[in-house]
């Protein structure tokens, strides 16, 4: 959930056109997922090589990891927060925190049926994020990523595709 920082806005609505996948199974989403495209925010802007990695909490949610590399500062940037079902657990929406009672949607609209790509959205239409397994995905996932958001409003003639390709030190 490479959505660290946009949580201060405490909203958990979901986004007009956009409707959380059903039979969603948290088991097989938990490990750790590459960002491949997003909507710009200054929480993650300049930020390369960046993940996002889900694991089970002892009280029932996840915990949610998202780093990234600085090309400018050379530096490795990290953010850990929580997640917890909206609507149930086969439902693929949840609530994020990454500063104490403020949380934000993360809604995944569309998913992988072997769970090897995500597409997600936050609050509202200038949240938007295709997650992978792999560092890279064929061009059909990331035009059909494009295609599905734009059917939902999202503006996709502002997408980041993510450089996976450089490691920071």
């Amino acid at each position: 959930m490479s959505a660290a920082l946009y949580l201060l806005t405490g909203c958990v609505g979901v986004p007009e056109g956009v409707e959380p996948v059903k039979s969603f199974e948290i088991s097989r989403y938990l490990g750790k997922w590459y960002e491949i495209a997003r909507l710009d925010h200054s929480f993650e802007r300049g930020l390369t090589q960046v993940t996002a990695t889900y694991s089970e909490r002892e009280d029932g949610g996840i915990r949610v990891v998202n780093e990234g590399y600085s090309m400018e500062s050379g530096e490795w940037s990290r953010a850990e927060g929580k997640a917890f079902f909206v609507r149930g657990e086969n439902t693929g929406f949840l609530k994020v925190s990454f500063f104490g009672p403020f949380y934000g949607s993360y809604i995944v609209f569309d998913l992988d049926p072997d769970y090897r790509y995500a597409m997600v959205s936050g609050p509202d239409k200038s949240y938007l994020w295709l997650l992978a397994r792999e560092p890279a995905v064929e061009e059909s996932i990331v035009e059909r990523f494009v295609s599905e958001a734009k059917k939902r409003g999202f503006d996709t003639d502002q997408l980041i595709l993510v450089d996976q390709t450089r490691r920071g030190q």
